[in-house]
């Protein structure tokens, strides 16, 4: 299956770069699957696609500001940084630009020097080892000077408001580079509305990493390695999830993060167990679902 044969035409000047003014007002396009029938509609209108008995599973990540703007201690020379994951206390797999300038040993300062790393080796998915040399304060720092690194699609500067607008109202669980976006749109509103028509709300984990920056660099998809990413199920969404199985009621998954926990967490009898791991699980035409009968 070549990637070629996913590409299609999207005129530039329909690419929102900043979110709606209201998150439920964005678009909604529904496709019921066995029917082929296309609908257009908004998303305030999620409620009226639920059924009572229906489990909605969220990704309750949260985004933390992962870039950083630094330079050089010796030369001043500027660089980007993006932390992707915390390997130990103080020790991060980050993306380094421009590499030409990241060289090991050097030392890097951010923002007035409140924070100081020094660069280590390559990592294995093309990364380098962040080694922060002062880590007191970490996070209060990094929410103070760092910016939230917008998907490549986004030809902006990223604002103060993007630490709002670019997190779901139900994020949780520091450790996500980027937003699971399918369900920014939720309020807490709407999602009473959810409720209120007896569909069960079931929350896991997956924080989103280096993938979500990295290309399809093949020509083939089958041979796309995906970068692992961190997940987690605990015992009660699985419950909740595996009733609804039993029941013969919908699973619906909201975004394609939630839908690899899923997938990642089936056992073979038909459930999901609870859990936590790492998955490289990609989808692509031809997979079967296991678990999930919808996806938002």
């Amino acid at each position: 299956m070549k990637v070629s044969d996913f590409e299609y035409h999207l005129p530039p000047d329909l690419i929102a770069q900043y979110p709606a003014p209201e998150r439920e007002g964005a678009r909604l396009l529904v496709l019921r699957r066995h029917t082929g029938e296309i609908a257009h509609s908004t998303f305030s209108a999620v409620p009226e696609y639920l059924e009572p008995g229906d489990v909605l599973v969220l990704n309750e990540t949260k985004v933390f500001p992962a870039r950083l703007s630094g330079k050089r201690a010796d030369t001043g020379g500027r660089l980007e940084v993006v932390l992707l994951e915390e390997k130990e206390p103080g020790i991060w797999e980050a993306l380094v630009r421009p590499g030409r300038r990241a060289c090991p040993g050097s030392k890097l300062l951010f923002g007035d020097g409140e924070l100081k790393a020094e660069i280590g080796d390559r990592t294995e998915a093309g990364g380098r080892i962040l080694k922060f040399i002062d880590t007191a304060n970490f996070w209060e720092k990094i929410f103070q000077i760092g910016e939230v690194p917008l998907p490549p699609y986004i030809k902006r500067k990223p604002e103060k408001t993007d630490q709002v607008r670019y997190q779901t109202v139900y994020a949780r669980v520091l450790g996500s580079v980027a937003a699971p976006t399918a369900g920014l749109h939720f309020t807490p509103e709407l999602l009473r509305k959810v409720e209120q028509k007896r569909v069960q709300l079931a929350f896991t984990v997956l924080h989103v990493g280096l993938g979500t920056f990295r290309p399809v660099r093949v020509e083939e998809v089958e041979k796309h390695l995906m970068h692992a990413e961190y997940w987690r199920l605990e015992e009660a969404a699985a419950n909740l999830i595996n009733e609804a199985l039993r029941r013969r009621n919908r699973v619906i998954a909201v975004g394609t993060t939630v839908a690899r926990v899923l997938e990642s967490a089936a056992a073979a009898a038909g459930c999901v167990r609870a859990g936590e791991g790492w998955t490289r699980l990609f989808i692509y035409p031809g997979y079967r679902f296991r678990i999930i009968n919808g996806l938002i």
